[in-house]
C-alpha cells in the first residue's frame, strides 16, 4: 500500500485537523486520489458527496483534494463556509498550497491551509457546547495509491 504522505505528514495533517476543529463546528478533510481524469473541481464535488461531506449539520465542511499523479489539487467549501468567506478565499489558499508544493513540502502545505482555514471556520463556526466531530479526521485515499 503506497500512501502520498509520509506517516510523520499524516500525522503533522491529523494533528492540524483536529488543533482547528477544536476550536470550530466545522469540519476539514483531506483526501488524496490517484489521479484526476476530468476537471479537477468537478471531482472534488463528486469526493465531497462520497464523503459525505455535505450532510454536516451547519454545512460547514472543507474538502483538500490531492491528484498526485495529475499533478492537481482542489479546496472547496460547503454552502454554509463557502457563504462567509471572501470572494477569492479559495483561491488564496490554493496558491498558498501550490507554492508549498512547488517546494515539495506537501504536509506543510496541506498543515498551513488547514490552520489558515481553521481560522475562517471558527470565526464564523465557533465551537458549541456539546459539538460532535461529525467526520474522520484520518486522511483518506481513493484508487490504488492507498
Amino acid at each position: 500500500m503506497v500512501r502520498f504522505f509520509s506517516q510523520e505528514e499524516e500525522a503533522a495533517i491529523i494533528a492540524a485537523i483536529q488543533g482547528a476543529e477544536r476550536k470550530t463546528s466545522g469540519e476539514i478533510r483531506v483526501h488524496v486520489e490517484k489521479q484526476c481524469r476530468g476537471d479537477i473541481l468537478q471531482e472534488a464535488v463528486r469526493v465531497f458527496k462520497k464523503l459525505k461531506m455535505d450532510r454536516t449539520a451547519l454545512r460547514n465542511g472543507v474538502l483538500i483534494l490531492i491528484a498526485p499523479e495529475s499533478r492537481s489539487f482542489a479546496i472547496i467549501g460547503d454552502e454554509g463556509i463557502d457563504a462567509v468567506v471572501p470572494v477569492g478565499f479559495w483561491d488564496k489558499e490554493r496558491d498558498i498550497m501550490r507554492d508549498y508544493f512547488r517546494r515539495g513540502s506537501y504536509g506543510e502545505g496541506v498543515c498551513a491551509v488547514i490552520d489558515e482555514v481553521g481560522e475562517k471556520l471558527r470565526a464564523h463556526f465557533p465551537v458549541q457546547e456539546g459539538d460532535k466531530n461529525e467526520l474522520s479526521d484520518e486522511v483518506s485515499y481513493g484508487g490504488p495509491v492507498e
